[in-house]
């Protein structure tokens, strides 16, 4: 066992606070990780306030993690003792049903265990993520993070980036498409870094000129402002595929109609129900809607390594763990550019005082 430092929260209206939790010991296919960056992720708030009714108390949340392998079990054979390495939303799944075996855990029939608040398969109650300072993890579920990134800005690739790499990759985004991101967050920053890499004309839709200016930045190619009746009456028929990120129920039929014939539009940000879709705007031009889930560890992998090759990391303001509950209640107030990514280091020292 591992005793471990953390932050958790003991029911929905608790802020963060010290807690000390027990790591499993190592198995044979086991790592032992010292974090030293996690992100913030708004899942990690959902949870905490049980917005989705289903969180275990004490919670430790964090499942955008960046480590350092210090330890692993004789069995690991692809990790070794110093490698910087990641852990993103899943630590297990059944790995023997069909999902499993296409690389899509995330799919899992019998479920995959989330890095956090998940059922745990092998210790038996619910797992810590990694608002902590040392996780155990088998070693199908870690990831190898290229040595060209920037550690912390590397941290929300392991949620955000994947989130919005897994239905670039599938819906097979390539140089040329006309691309438009919709919503401007902490995914929609990273869409638009992605696609961008990806060679798609890249399109910000925003309710915010003020966004508009900084999706340039980012790589977006245009800005449509979707208060501007006659910009997205303009617009209409002229995208391949549209990304919504927006987190909230919402009224998606202006959007398809910015669809071509046989255009996709992907959620992945609003895990609820939204406004009635117009059935009517999808057959009339044979568009298709889509919603997308994290990624599997090989497409994860796939996105890291691309973010090597091509740079790219997250737009972030790192904070020490005892910032955790200010930070939270700025993302509720959208006053973040574009993630909160904790430095462990600050939770290390707090231990030692």
């Amino acid at each position: 066992m591992y005793n471990t430092k953390a932050y958790a929260a003991f029911s929905a209206t608790d802020s963060l606070q010290p807690f000390q939790l027990d790591r499993r010991g190592l198995r044979e296919n086991d790592i032992l990780i010292d974090i030293l960056f996690c992100g913030v992720c708004h899942s990690d708030i959902h949870t905490v306030k049980n917005d989705w009714h289903a969180t275990k108390y004490p919670v430790v949340p964090g499942h955008e993690i960046i480590g350092k392998v210090i330890k692993k079990g004789e069995k690991v054979i692809h990790f070794n003792i110093g490698d910087i390495v990641g852990v993103g939303c899943m630590v297990d799944s059944c790995q023997n049903c069909s999902s499993c075996n296409d690389g899509l855990e995330q799919y899992c029939l019998n479920g995959f265990t989330g890095t956090y608040n998940g059922k745990d398969k092998i210790s038996g109650g619910y797992t810590y993520g990694g608002y902590s300072d040392k996780i155990v993890v088998q070693e199908n579920f870690v990831l190898k993070i290229p040595k060209n990134l920037d550690l912390a800005g590397a941290a929300p690739l392991l949620c955000a980036g994947i989130t919005t790499w897994s239905p670039l990759k599938n819906w097979d985004i390539k140089a040329g498409d006309h691309v438009g991101i919709i919503g401007l967050g902490g995914l929609g920053h990273m869409a638009i870094k992605l696609a961008h890499a990806m060679g798609a004309k890249v399109t910000m839709i925003t309710t915010s000129p003020q966004k508009g200016e900084d999706a340039k930045r980012l790589g977006a190619d245009n800005v449509l402002l979707s208060t501007d009746k006659d910009a997205m009456k303009s617009a209409s028929m002229s995208f391949d595929f549209l990304l919504n990120t927006i987190p909230v129920k919402h009224d998606a039929n202006p959007y398809i109609l910015l669809l071509k014939t046989d255009g996709t539009m992907v959620f992945v940000g609003a895990i609820e129900p939204i406004e009635p879709i117009h059935m009517g705007l999808l057959i009339g031009k044979r568009r298709h809607i889509g919603a997308s889930l994290i990624g599997g560890i090989k497409e994860t992998q796939e996105m890291l390594d691309f973010c090597g090759t091509h740079n790219i990391t997250s737009d972030i303001e790192l904070i020490p763990i005892q910032e955790i509950n200010e930070a939270y209640e700025r993302v509720l107030k959208n006053d973040v550019k574009y993630r909160f990514v904790i430095d462990m280091n600050s939770l290390k020292k707090e231990s030692k005082e």
